[in-house]
């Protein structure tokens, strides 16, 4: 199981990083060492003095697929869930200042915390699904499907060019504006609509 990661896919969260928005989407991954245990909590590393939070919609695919045609990509995923893409901002910004990849940034364990997942068969349209994340009971962040600079067929399409998708493959498809920093005794607490699927306590 592989964890593909979109960047850069909501104009809002482009524009709050001041980050160049281009043409096709930005790929980075995650090991499966990044998923976080149900109901533990994520540790803040000692590595990082900022550690963001960055709400997702995720797809799990379900079956193998190679060189997708976008107009075959809603066949290969039946779930969508939510997810937290936790950042170490600071050695993000300090990776991107040399030219390095992000990955000790982004690909740290515990870093992609998902929730429980639905089906697809519930939402009236895949690209009109609303979702935010409440921190410390407070709205901080959220985002619809429909804001996606690429859509989740054009994602599936997009990443099938490059790596074998297989069944149990999880992708993270970018975050809406509004990130920021945790701290130790946060409670994160993400929907789909009003329905909550995943909680993380930060120690």
């Amino acid at each position: 199981m592989k964890i593909i990661c979109i960047g850069r896919n909501y104009a809002a969260h482009v524009k709050e990083l001041n980050n160049e928005t281009v043409e096709e989407p930005v790929i980075f991954l995650k090991p499966e060492t990044a998923q976080l245990q149900s109901r533990m909590p994520f540790f803040i590393p000692d590595f990082s003095a900022q550690i963001h939070h960055e709400v997702e919609l995720v797809i799990k695919i379900n079956k193998t697929g190679k060189h997708i045609q976008k107009k075959f990509a809603h066949t290969y995923y039946d779930e969508i869930g939510i997810g937290i893409d936790f950042t170490a901002r600071d050695k993000q910004t300090y990776l991107k200042s040399k030219g390095l990849p992000w990955e000790l940034a982004k690909a740290f364990d515990g870093s992609a915390p998902t929730g429980k997942f639905l089906n697809k068969s519930v939402f009236e349209s895949v690209q009109h699904i609303s979702f935010h994340l409440d921190k410390n009971g407070h709205t901080v962040q959220q985002g619809n499907s429909s804001q996606m600079i690429h859509s989740i067929d054009k994602i599936i399409s997009f990443v099938s060019e490059y790596f074998t998708l297989k069944k149990g493959d999880l992708i993270f498809t970018g975050t809406p504006e509004g990130v920021g920093s945790v701290k130790p005794d946060d409670i994160l607490e993400a929907y789909i609509g009003n329905e909550k699927l995943l909680t993380v306590k930060i120690k």
